[in-house]
């Protein structure tokens, strides 16, 4: 079958195509037939060799969408011929920028026949982390107020999403006026320039001067003081990346913040959120925007976009 592997640590142009045995299911896998699998920002880290470790060589990609071509001895609940969606390979497990992959069936869920394998290929990581982060660990509740750093990326315009649908009050930040366009079209009810030199009156005022009740923040370096300053009382930081800079005269006592780190690798169970996550986008309330899709040979150039950003929503690959 062909693959896209990297032999060695490096920039994109170490992406090549390669022809490579066709995996194997494990007794506990389901072997998949991808149709479209999505760039994650985290695989151009790990391709970079600055994050974590990787044996080479390594098939990169985190989720997909395809059709079961085989299912391991101990799996139930899906046959040969299944639409379905999987998320949080990659990295040591053998990725998805593959014409197979064997994924366990822990990670994998049915995809319904409304939902495009595009999308199905591109929502399960930031959709998961979306409901990992909104769900599980903030609590978010409706009416309450909440927060959205990079609210046109990929987990970003998801979280967006999600919140909207959970009742919540949703702000976002978003870098340029067409992103900041789409991200309110998407549920934003409003979004904000993140340079703004005014932005925690913005917020304030956005918010009646309450604050927001729960903030999703993936850089915490740059506004981790912003976020304290913002939050409501009893408000809640959860970051999807990164460690918890200190911060000088930081209001958490006083307003009773929480600051909370969280991982989808710590949630390895996948299957009960991904069946919600599927739910929603089938009635309507959840989507991945698709900003770009590439073939095998211009993994190289998505691998490129992700890292520079500026677009809204997920890069796309297809075998």
């Amino acid at each position: 079958m062909r693959a896209v592997r990297y032999h060695e640590h490096g920039g994109p142009d170490v992406l090549q195509v390669d022809e490579v045995d066709q995996p194997d299911s494990a007794a506990d896998e389901v072997l998949i037939e991808v149709r479209a699998a999505s760039v994650n920002a985290v695989d151009a880290r790990f391709r970079a060799g600055s994050y974590g470790s990787v044996s080479l060589p390594a098939i990169p990609g985190g989720d997909a969408a395809g059709v079961v071509a085989e299912v391991g001895e101990d799996v139930e609940g899906f046959a040969e011929g299944d639409r379905v969606f999987a998320g949080g390979m990659g990295h040591g497990e053998g990725g998805t920028f593959a014409e197979y992959a064997s994924i366990p069936k822990m990670k994998v869920a049915h995809l319904p026949e409304n939902i495009s394998f595009e999308v199905g290929g591109a929502i399960p990581n930031v959709g998961v982390t979306a409901w990992m982060a909104f769900v599980e660990n903030a609590g978010l509740r409706p009416t309450e107020y909440c927060l959205v750093h990079g609210g046109n990326g990929g987990v970003g315009h998801t979280a967006v999403q999600l919140g909207n649908a959970m009742g919540a009050d949703v702000l976002a930040t978003a870098g340029s006026a067409e992103a900041r366009e789409r991200v309110r079209d998407l549920g934003a009810v409003v979004a904000f320039d993140y340079d703004s030199e005014t932005l925690a009156d913005e917020i304030y005022e956005a918010t009646d001067g309450e604050g927001v009740d729960v903030i999703l923040d993936h850089r915490l370096d740059d506004y981790l003081g912003l976020d304290l300053t913002v939050a409501a009382q009893n408000g809640r930081i959860v970051t999807i990346t990164g460690g918890i800079p200190a911060v000088e005269d930081a209001p958490l006592q006083h307003k009773e913040v929480t600051v909370r780190g969280m991982a989808i690798a710590n949630t390895p169970e996948r299957r009960p959120v991904l069946r919600r996550i599927a739910r929603l986008v089938e009635r309507g309330d959840l989507t991945a925007e698709i900003a770009e899709t590439y073939d095998f040979e211009a993994v190289g150039e998505a691998h490129r976009a992700v890292t520079e950003g500026g677009y809204v929503g997920k890069l796309v690959v297809r075998p």
